[in-house]
């Protein structure tokens, strides 16, 4: 007895793109980038590894970071899309993109880009950051995100996720919409 044909899965209908996760600190970012990029078998960057030494160690002593100190490390994440773009290969990035201007550096007008905002309850996503170990983003800058956080608008096509589900779930739901856009 022969097994029926298996169904398209989703994976195989999206498109190749550079997906930007975006979302407040323990949201969940590269947790659903790792299974994205099992799910796709895309090439994914963790955007904290592209922050200057300078960012991480002001991070660590507990201060937020302003506009002037994020705009190095947003370039750098331009830069990576831009080389996946150039390449013609998607990708997975993250990063906090929490303002509108920067989400005009990184993902702008660029086509070929889509911009995945995970969605979260500000207590919530503070008792995950509570339980991470050897992380340079302390729970007590978790507030300065939220506080600076402009929600992407309609304009900028977002996939709207909710933070703290199961990865396999948001992963799928991703996929989903992404390989179906009219859902």
């Amino acid at each position: 007895m022969t097994a029926p044909p298996l169904a398209d899965p989703p994976a195989r209908r999206v498109p190749q793109l550079v997906l930007v996760l975006m979302g407040v600190s323990g949201s969940g970012k590269s947790t659903l980038a790792l299974e994205l990029q099992r799910v796709l078998g895309w090439k994914f960057q963790e955007g904290d590894d592209l922050h200057p030494p300078a960012n991480v160690e002001k991070m660590r002593a507990g201060r937020p970071l302003d506009d002037a100190d994020r705009l190095p490390w947003l370039q750098a994440v331009a830069r990576w899309i831009d080389e996946r773009l150039a390449a013609g290969e998607p990708g997975i990035v993250t990063c906090s993109n929490l303002k509108r201007a920067y989400r005009d550096i990184t993902v702008g007008a660029r086509p070929g880009v889509r911009l995945v905002f995970l969605k979260g309850d500000e207590a919530v996503i503070h008792r995950r950051v509570a339980r991470r170990q050897h992380h340079y983003m302390p729970p007590s800058l978790l507030r300065s995100q939220f506080e600076t956080l402009e929600e992407p608008g309609g304009d900028e096509h977002p996939i709207v996720v909710t933070a703290g589900r199961p990865p396999p779930q948001t992963a799928a739901e991703v996929v989903r919409r992404l390989a179906d856009p009219g859902r």
